[in-house]
């Protein structure tokens, strides 16, 4: 009987002594991913990209400050449902359809996802926030496929599209929680254009639903997700989605941000998105996840912020950069992406290499060792060297960026060269287009490297640049790759 019990004891602790403490099972498990999209910023509205903002982002200087910055970072498309279709699916947006999302979805059930990919690593994924990218809807009350959860999420929480676009009602997996059975009358603020301010549209409302309380409402969902992973689910890694309305209109800020800032409610409503990120950060930290997890912070397509706006605040939010929203110009597109890594990407590092939210698919399936096939994510390039700085190369990183306009010109990106296929913005900033003349340029080039504000249209000068871009920009756009 003793000799049964020295036995037990010796396998109790050659037991203790073989189990890997939480410390080590953290470091050999794949990372916990949480991917935050906000709506609407601008390159500029962060301290960390442009000391001269008028809006103090603590928080997200802070991401940045222990992570690295990217500062040639480009959304898939200008609008919100292209980006997020060329985000989530590593293909470019043109070649599908998300501008169909507002009566079905536009993400084909065959095509792969990064939570589909990440699913096939063991991950939990979960998605809360603004989906943008349609459901098959019928009614109200019937489920609602098509959407997160037919796309690989294992559980959803958000809304259909902007709070600015009715239907207003909050969906759990793929069902409405309370239909829109309410009216909400159309709102407007004074002093700001038809699409800025505290301007949402006339139609129908949820009961449960309140504009002012969808944000704080999504970090709650947030933070619930992280503590219940925690408790349930702490053997698989994470992936959350966390997709916020903010800073895109209706800008609401609550009592604790009106008049913080010194770009009036906008500003205060950015305010707001960093301070809640903050707190969804010490969430990570209390719960003993932050070290074990990989932080994507970015924005889907520049800011509504006109130059009128840039004279009465002193705020550019697109940091000096062109244009805005749905423009074919720099500040329709070019993003604040900042990725945080503990022990792989490199404290305070820049990088100014061309990436694109396509890109995004095959970098996490790089991370997590998910090998692609080649119809997946056709157009993805991993920027996981760039990550770990093992591309000590000057020259460009990945092949030539496409990228659609909201009227839809064409733009191609080529190391320093840009060419955009039509004049004008080709967006919201006047002129949004320009006829051409019979001897003038047909489009638009510039040298990003010299004129960074493309200010000096060389089209005209450089005849066979414009030649080749265009030859480079036809086969891109003809690639033989599912369009769904």
């Amino acid at each position: 009987m003793k000799n049964i019990k020295i036995f037990a004891i010796i396998l109790l602790s050659l037991n203790v002594l073989l189990s890997p403490t939480p410390s080590a099972y953290a470091k050999n498990k794949h990372p916990n991913i949480i991917l935050v999209l906000v709506d609407d910023m601008g390159y500029g509205d962060l301290n960390c990209y442009n000391p001269s903002s008028q809006i103090p982002t603590p928080n997200l200087d802070k991401l940045a400050n222990e992570g690295m910055r990217f500062t040639d970072a480009h959304a898939a498309g200008t609008l919100c449902h292209p980006s997020r279709y060329g985000l989530l699916t590593g293909q470019y947006p043109f070649r599908a359809n998300p501008g169909a999302w507002r009566t079905k979805a536009t993400i084909a059930p065959d095509r792969l996802t990064i939570p589909k990919m990440l699913k096939s690593a063991n991950y939990q994924t979960a998605m809360v926030g603004k989906w943008h990218l349609g459901f098959n809807e019928k009614t109200y009350d019937d489920p609602l496929p098509g959407g997160p959860v037919d796309r690989g999420f294992d559980s959803f929480f958000g809304i259909r599209a902007s709070t600015d676009i009715p239907p207003y009602f909050y969906i759990k997996n793929d069902k409405a929680i309370l239909p829109p059975t309410d009216k909400i009358k159309a709102n407007s603020s004074p002093s700001w254009s038809p699409i800025q301010g505290a301007f949402w549209r006339e139609g129908g409302i949820s009961p449960d639903l309140k504009l002012e309380e969808v944000l704080p409402r999504f970090f709650h969902e947030a933070d619930q997700v992280l503590h219940n992973h925690k408790i349930k689910n702490q053997h698989n890694p994470l992936f959350l989605y966390l997709a916020l309305p903010a800073p895109h209109t209706p800008w609401l800020p609550t009592d604790e941000f009106k008049g913080k800032s010194k770009a009036s409610m906008y500003g205060d409503f950015v305010m707001m998105v960093d301070s809640y990120f903050g707190r969804l950060m010490e969430t990570l930290d209390a719960l003993k996840m932050a070290q074990n997890s990989i932080i994507l912070f970015s924005s889907d397509n520049g800011p509504v912020w006109y130059q009128e706006d840039i004279k009465r605040y002193g705020h550019d939010s697109t940091g000096g950069f062109r244009g805005m929203k749905a423009d074919a110009w720099e500040g329709g597109h070019r993003m604040p992406f900042v990725f945080k890594w503990p022990g792989v990407v490199e404290e305070s590092s820049i990088c100014d290499h061309t990436i694109s939210f396509v890109d995004v698919l095959a970098t996490m399936a790089e991370i997590v060792n998910v090998p692609l096939k080649p119809q997946d994510a056709p157009d993805s390039h991993s920027f996981l060297p760039l990550l770990k700085q093992t591309y000590k190369s000057r020259t460009q990183f990945r092949s030539p960026l496409v990228i659609k306009s909201g009227s839809s010109f064409m733009t191609i990106r080529d190391g320093d060269w840009k060419l955009i296929t039509g004049l004008g913005s080709g967006g919201f900033s006047k002129p949004r287009s320009i006829p051409a003349s019979p001897n003038g340029p047909k489009g638009q080039l510039y040298n990003l490297n010299k004129d960074p504000f493309e200010t000096n249209n060389l089209y005209m000068k450089y005849p066979e640049i414009v030649a080749n871009l265009s030859k480079k920009l036809n086969r891109i756009t003809s690639k033989s790759v599912s369009r769904y």
